[in-house]
């Protein structure tokens, strides 16, 4: 089993995973870019939704590393992780915010905006515009549809406390790419 992608140990804790995350190219289907803000979550974190062990919405995130775990969010919005660890740990990283860089077309579609800046600025939006769903819960970031291409040269990481959240706000587990427009907040 593939755990290794794009220069990224996926069975590394989540926080480390999600700090090496940023400046990597997702694509799914030939449509994504940059990541550029992420956020981690383990088992032993009040805000993960695998604190509370598995149940049928989480499976995929006590699955096996390097696959994706989407759930939908507030009943509206699907949001696409990284599944991280190994052992069935229930550990993975949220992608927040993509710089959209292939398929630009097709996002503005799906999303139905303009603007560049507002493709990808958000979790919710990150799915919209990428076209994932829940039957992209457990795929093999590895294989079809998924690609994940290495950063390019080093990236100035940014992190600070995770946000839309209610338990555990305080912990620095959101990184992004210091400068970055594309961020869904800014950093402090």
């Amino acid at each position: 089993m593939t755990t290794t992608l794009a220069g990224i140990d996926f069975s590394h804790p989540s926080h480390e995973v999600a700090r090496r995350l940023i400046g990597v190219i997702a694509l799914v289907n030939g449509v994504g870019g940059r990541i550029v803000e992420t956020e981690a979550y383990d088992r032993e974190d009040p805000a993960s939704h695998s604190f509370s062990g598995p149940t049928e919405r989480n499976r995929s995130m006590f699955g096996p590393p390097a696959h994706a775990y989407v759930y939908r969010s507030y009943g509206i919005h699907w949001c696409l992780n990284f599944v991280c660890r190994e052992d069935g740990h229930g550990a993975g990283v949220l992608i927040r915010a993509i710089e959209p860089l292939a398929g630009l077309d097709a996002m503005r579609e799906r999303r139905g905006v303009e603007d560049v800046r507002l493709l990808c600025s958000g979790p919710g939006r990150v799915c919209q515009a990428l076209g994932v769903t829940r039957a992209n819960d457990g795929m093999a970031l590895s294989s079809p549809p998924f690609e994940l291409h290495a950063r390019e040269g080093t990236v100035q990481v940014v992190e600070g406390p995770r946000i839309g959240i209610s338990k555990a706000m305080e912990v620095p587990w959101r990184f992004g790419l210091a400068g970055s427009r594309f961020v869904s907040k800014p950093f402090r």
